[in-house]
Formats: C-alpha cells, sequence, structure tokens
C-alpha cells in the first residue's frame, strides 16, 4: 500500500509533460506565425517580379 501511495503522490513526470505541452503550443504558433508571413512575402515579391518586369519591357 505504501508503494501505490508513493506512485499516486509523484508528481516528477508531471513537469516534463507541462513543459511538452508549452513546446508544442509555442511550435503551433510560430508555424501559424511563419506561415502568415510567407503569403504575405509571397504576395510582395510577385508585385515586385510584376514591377520589374513591366519596367523592363518598356
Amino acid at each position: 500500500m505504501t508503494t501505490i501511495n508513493r506512485l499516486i503522490q509523484d508528481e516528477s513526470g508531471a513537469t516534463a509533460i507541462e513543459y511538452g505541452l508549452i513546446a508544442g503550443l509555442v511550435a503551433v504558433a510560430i508555424i501559424a506565425a511563419l506561415t502568415a508571413l510567407g503569403t504575405s512575402l509571397s504576395d510582395l515579391f510577385t508585385e515586385v517580379s510584376d514591377t520589374v518586369s513591366t519596367a523592363t519591357a518598356s
């Protein structure tokens, strides 16, 4: 019975799980930010490319 009580009260693994969840949430936030930034950069480079193409065609 003492062993079972010790296992129930042991919280050492909980901290590792919490850190894992935090790292997962940070990764999701970074991926979302980079996806939004990537789309914005793609639009910007397309606009610059179109402008340069128009300027060189004249």
